[in-house]
């Protein structure tokens, strides 16, 4: 791999975490795909509901296709709308019950470290950490 070192490190992190997918075992767990948005709208209801228009704002999408996920998750029984409590001509969605136990499987399966971790030393994974919690400050 040739390159400067933060392309060459970028390149080896994106590829790393490619090969860690977890959709398969996700799909599995769940019974139907999470693809098309719908992970991350499930993961973003777990802080309390959205309005249509505030989920298409937070996963970067237009409102039509926000509702076509909404609509998918609604299907499996993981969402519902509700009525939104100042204004009737809008409406919220929650998670339900249901939604709320694979909102749990899902943030399960996804924050299980793969085993090539286990090849680093603590201190290893220490530096790992240190290192990519200096990268992400600014997206906190």
């Amino acid at each position: 791999m040739s390159g400067d070192p933060a392309t060459r490190a970028w390149t080896s992190l994106y590829a790393f975490v490619e090969a860690q997918g977890r959709r398969a075992e996700l799909a599995e767990a769940l019974g139907f795909s999470l693809g098309g948005g719908r992970g991350k709208v499930l993961t973003r209801l777990g802080d309390g509901p959205l309005s249509l228009r505030d989920i298409a704002v937070e996963i970067g999408v237009d409102a039509p296709y926000a509702t076509v996920i909404v609509d998918k998750l609604e299907s499996h029984g993981l969402v519902e709308r509700r009525p939104h409590p100042d204004d009737r001509r809008r409406k919220l969605v929650a998670l339900t019950d249901t939604g709320r136990r694979a909102l749990t499987t899902v943030e399960q399966i996804l924050s299980r470290p793969p085993a090539a971790m286990e090849r680093l030393t603590d201190a290893q994974q220490r530096t790992l950490l240190d290192l990519l919690e200096e990268l992400t400050a600014d997206d906190a």
